[in-house]
């Protein structure tokens, strides 16, 4: 065997690698759909251990199962970044860029354990995934798109105040009561409802329900349009790039140019 085959075996196992995996990740067929459908899956599985670990750091087990997540979502990035066609411009996406920020907090998860809370930004993430959305589009759910954003939005945004208030204001106290306390706190904040028998505080408890109502109003607002108003297909217009059409759509408003939109009982 020659030097330059003895090369090129290398590089063509690597390029055999990245394709394999670009086809997992983006192809159609049955096994991507599998292979993606298992990763949604393994995904909603770290975001409920990202919910319930102010809960669990206290076991003996927690450092175990906190780096074999860390070890997953490590294994993850670096298969998606391996199957990119560009690397430096996929780093520059804010879903990326979340990943590494949560990777990095579960590889030091007590010198970072205020900044937990911030590993639920990993759902904000999986919602945006084309991993997630490949197979739903497929099957004739992307006109639920906009709803599923901005209740993982809400979604998002509940447990990330529930986790600072908790680190805030009640992790001195029992664990669990004190978890408890601070999600019961954010959902009658977000709602405006109000009780007032759990209350925040000093100048930072009032500063922290005000901005939580102010956001949380807001995310009620967009997920109630995203429910009510007219249903739109995620068809992008070759032409000039806009994502968002009427069912039965034959031209884009924004461009005039004539779309070919699937029709779904076909």
């Amino acid at each position: 065997m020659t030097s330059e085959n003895a090369a090129a075996e290398p590089e063509s196992s690597l390029q055999r690698l990245r394709l394999k995996l670009r086809k997992l990740y983006h192809g159609r067929t049955t096994a991507a759909l599998r292979f993606q459908i298992a990763v949604t899956i393994v995904d909603l599985a770290i975001i409920v251990f990202f919910i319930v670990s102010p809960l669990l750091r206290d076991l003996p087990s927690f450092l175990w199962i906190d780096y074999s997540v860390a070890a997953l979502l490590a294994a993850d990035i670096a298969a998606r970044a391996f199957a990119s066609s560009d690397v430096l411009r996929w780093l520059r996406q804010a879903t990326v860029l979340v990943d590494i920020f949560v990777l990095v907090t579960l590889l030091f998860p007590y010198t970072l354990f205020n900044l937990g809370f911030l590993r639920i930004l990993r759902l904000w993430s999986l919602s945006r995934s084309g991993v997630l959305w490949a197979p739903l589009e497929r099957n004739g759910y992307g006109e639920w798109r906009d709803v599923v954003h901005a209740v993982m939005n809400l979604l998002t945004f509940l447990f990330i105040v529930t986790g600072f208030v908790y680190t805030s204001f009640f992790s001195h106290g029992p664990t669990v009561e004190g978890y408890v306390d601070a999600l019961y706190f954010t959902v009658a904040t977000v709602t405006t409802t109000g009780f007032g028998d759990i209350v925040l505080p000093g100048v930072w408890g009032k500063l922290t329900a005000i901005v939580t109502m102010i956001i949380g109003i807001s995310l009620f607002v967009r997920l109630a349009q995203s429910i009510f108003r007219p249903v739109k297909v995620f068809f992008p217009c070759p032409q000039c790039g806009l994502q968002r059409h009427d069912k039965d759509a034959v031209f884009c408003k924004a461009c005039g140019n004539m779309l070919n939109i699937p029709n779904d009982d076909e």
